[in-house]
């Protein structure tokens, strides 16, 4: 493979930036959190990315120790791409970059893709925030359902569909109250004491969920 451009600076910014820098590859990041991903998967829930650049990246991020690649046993027989623990500490620094971004998020605009589980991250701040730290959380969106893992130190942040088992609490919402929770405009909280969350099962966190809302 060619050598990774560099900045040649003295600077761990600039190295971290060396690495993570180039169009896409944090957002490959932010998929692959949800745990091993295809190919094709990856291409279908990055709209905008040539499939010579997404190739591309994903060789720039194995050889910089940020992803491995491995054949899934029969009757799979697929090869999956999943964040290795290097690339697994960039969660934070997606997690601040989101916060950082929620001001420009503004209102959809008609160019705009969505796929539901891309309201993964600022979900997770958003229940943390109302005390909710550990549990399975399904959502629904009208855009489709995901679920979340909280307080799991390893194995995928989310995934896309429902949850694997029994959750703690389900919430369903509309997607201009989960870009509104987003944008940090609206607490978690408050959208359920308003009604405009529904949160439903029998698990310490939807009981925790349901009295922030009270």
């Amino acid at each position: 493979m060619p050598p990774r451009r560099s900045y040649d600076q003295f600077c761990s910014a600039a190295r971290a930036l060396d690495a993570v820098g180039d169009r896409w590859t944090l957002l490959i990041v932010r998929e692959l959190l949800a745990g091993p991903r295809r190919y094709t998967d990856l291409h279908a829930d990055l709209p905008g990315v040539s499939t010579d650049m997404l190739a591309s990246r994903l060789k720039d991020m194995e050889r910089d120790g940020l992803t491995t690649r491995r054949r899934l046993p029969p009757p799979g027989a697929a090869h999956v791409y999943e964040l290795t623990p290097r690339g697994r500490e960039l969660l934070p620094v997606l997690r601040a970059l989101g916060e950082w971004g929620q001001a420009d998020l503004g209102e959809r605009r008609p160019t705009d893709a969505l796929r539901a589980h891309w309201f993964a991250l600022p979900l997770l701040r958003a229940l943390e925030e109302t005390g909710v730290e550990s549990g399975l959380i399904e959502v629904h969106l009208d855009e489709g359902d995901f679920h979340l893992h909280l307080g799991e130190a390893e194995g995928p942040l989310y995934g896309c569909g429902s949850a694997p088992e029994e959750p703690d609490a389900r919430l369903a919402l509309d997607s201009g109250t989960c870009a509104a929770v987003a944008r940090g405009e609206l607490g978690l909280a408050d959208a359920v004491r308003d009604g405009r969350v529904e949160v439903s099962g029998a698990g310490t966190a939807a009981k925790a969920l349901r009295e922030s809302g009270t």
